[in-house]
């Protein structure tokens, strides 16, 4: 199968440079792996790979994270022997 389709896109430079660096050592050429992804893609009907919204801190963790911040329920030490200290008690 002759390959004459043409794909234009536009991506950020620093994306495709260090993209293109994973690639050339894992020894594909760029066109090669946009091939290998449009393949995956029809064989599997859908994106080779799970696409969803990165997971948000459950409401403990934003309260720690809050509590950090205004320094509230936080205990400091001096070195690592008082930290284990407090931990062992």
């Amino acid at each position: 199968m002759s390959k004459t389709a043409t794909l234009t896109v536009r991506l950020d430079p620093a994306l495709k440079r260090q993209t293109e660096k994973v690639l050339s050592e894992m020894g594909l050429t760029p066109s090669q792996a946009i091939t290998l992804f449009y393949y995956q893609v029809k064989n599997q009907q859908g994106l080779p790979f799970e696409v969803k919204l990165p997971k948000q801190p459950n409401e403990e963790t934003l309260q720690a994270m809050d509590d950090l911040k205004k320094s509230r329920n936080t205990k400091t030490f001096k070195n690592v022997d008082d930290l284990i200290a407090d931990l062992e008690s």
